[in-house]
């Protein structure tokens, strides 16, 4: 019965995609759902852009692994990513009215720079997606009791998700969110309530954590740890901000206030729910001490699922598996659409100037295609964590294309000069760290930002030799997008 209640809520989400893939029309409808989405969805798509398997799987076993220590980037991290980006990224480049993160890049400093950090972009979304699709074969896997593989799993899972946004695009992804930000949302507070309750009460659970030096956050006063400290919320705090589904969230509201607002309000209930999953898992412990200790030394990812399969009654199941199916899939439709459009508008389009927007749209269709088929690909064939998937898909682009957005928004004499010497500073000292010393003090993706940072620095303000600067107009229209931002 579980199982078949799984199916319908599935076959839902299809038919929701579906339906949404009626109001595309042109590449804006299918990459920005034409600019038209409310308040009320933004904040939901925002919501769920972090919210998916690191949040329900991932952070709550490592919560029960290493405490809030464990959390630097997610949620800590996560959520400064979105409130960052609504203070300070969210009005200028609404204004800007582009189609990706991309075109940014090639506006403000030109093609070269554009195909460079697109190119990060799309990358870094191979572990964040590949962790969704991971998620759910494990997920199916569990249900089945083991009847359908994890790799099966896997393939059943990204088909689904493949399905609904192939379609739809950013309509369907907004919809679909929307739809599933509420499942998760009654979902977990009900199972919250049910299993707090089981556990002898909210109190209880949090003096256990508590004895158990879970809330301890805050770094030891070394260096080293307070490296760690930062470099762990950092990771995610500034390497998401360059991302194109953070990006295609906020630039599918209806006008600039809502784009801010949203971007804000979806953040802020991140963080705070962020927390449901963690107080979950942690009743475990108490609940059943033994199912703990089994799974922590196997795999602490299945902690919360086995909790809910052997103590809880069907309907509880089913509420929290629709919200687990939920949390996924939102996360997953977002960040298999946003490096497909990347690829086909900042990398193709190039290639194909004279291309109607008719076929474009096609072409970025079957773009979404060929990225699942390899995303699917390497979550079968990978060793990696959820948790571990998701924290190191940002390193590349803190490394190489945080510091040329940031700089080229707030600083003047931002050039294409700069924006290259940051990029190729910034990939250089990170892989180098990466091979010779990986665990290093300073973590080797913090180096690259650093190292970007100078890049920028001695780019911009030594003689323009190696390139043409950017042209003033652009530099002066940011600019004044900044001041505007400033002045309300």
């Amino acid at each position: 019965m579980l199982i078949g209640f799984v199916i319908a809520y599935l076959l839902v989400s299809i038919g929701v995609g579906l339906y949404a893939a009626t109001k595309v029309k042109t590449t804006t409808d299918y990459v920005a759902a034409g600019r038209h989405l409310p308040l009320y969805i933004v904040t939901a798509t925002v919501f769920a852009t972090w919210f998916g398997s690191e949040t329900v799987l991932g952070i709550s076993a490592t919560f029960i692994d290493e405490g809030l220590r464990g959390l630097w980037s997610d949620p800590f991290g996560a959520s400064l990513c979105l409130i960052l980006v609504g203070l300070f990224f969210a009005r200028p480049l609404y204004r800007m009215n582009l189609l990706t993160l991309g075109d940014y890049y090639r506006t403000r400093y030109g093609r070269t720079v554009e195909v460079l950090c697109s190119l990060a972009i799309v990358i870094s979304y191979l572990g964040w997606v590949a962790a969704q699709i991971t998620a759910l074969g494990l997920v199916f896997n569990i249900l089945t009791d083991g009847a359908i593989s994890n790799e099966a799993g896997m393939m059943i899972g990204a088909a689904v998700v493949l399905i609904y946004t192939l379609f739809g695009g950013m309509w369907s992804v907004a919809l679909t969110d929307f739809m599933q930000m509420i499942v998760i949302i009654i979902g977990l507070f009900y199972i919250a309530w049910l299993v707090g309750d089981m556990a002898g009460g909210v109190g209880m659970v949090l003096n256990h954590a508590s004895e158990a030096g879970k809330f301890n956050f805050l770094p030891a006063f070394e260096a080293k740890d307070i490296i760690a400290f930062l470099a762990g919320i950092l990771t995610m705090g500034f390497g998401s901000i360059p991302q194109q589904d953070v990006f295609q969230r906020l630039n599918s509201a209806r006008n600039e206030k809502i784009a801010v607002r949203g971007t804000l309000l979806g953040g802020s209930g991140y963080f705070v729910f962020a927390f449901v999953p963690l107080f979950i898992a942690y009743s475990a412990a108490l609940i059943d001490p033994e199912l703990v200790a089994e799974y922590q030394d196997s795999d602490s990812q299945q902690i919360l699922p086995q909790l809910i399969l052997t103590h809880t009654p069907l309907f509880a199941q089913v509420m929290f598996f629709g919200a687990l199916l939920s949390a996924i899939m939102s996360t997953a439709s977002g960040t298999l659409l946003a490096p497909s459009v990347t690829f086909s508008e900042n990398i193709l389009r190039g290639t194909f100037p004279r291309m109607k927007d008719h076929s474009f749209l096609w072409l970025t269709r079957s773009v979404v295609v060929a990225f699942a088929l390899l995303i699917t690909w390497y979550a079968m064939n990978t060793e990696e964590s959820i948790h571990g998937m998701v924290e190191n898909a940002y390193k590349v682009t803190l490394a190489t294309a945080f510091v040329p957005l940031a700089f080229g928004l707030y600083w003047k004499r931002a050039s294409t000069q700069g924006a290259l010497a940051s990029i190729l500073l910034g990939l250089v000292v990170w892989v180098l760290l990466e091979i010779v010393a990986p665990e290093a003090d300073v973590p080797p993706h913090f180096a690259g930002m650093l190292a970007g940072i100078i890049g920028m620095l001695a780019g911009s303000l030594l003689p323009q030799t190696l390139v043409k600067p950017v042209h003033g107009h652009v530099a002066s229209h940011l600019q004044t997008s900044h001041h505007g931002h400033a002045g309300h």
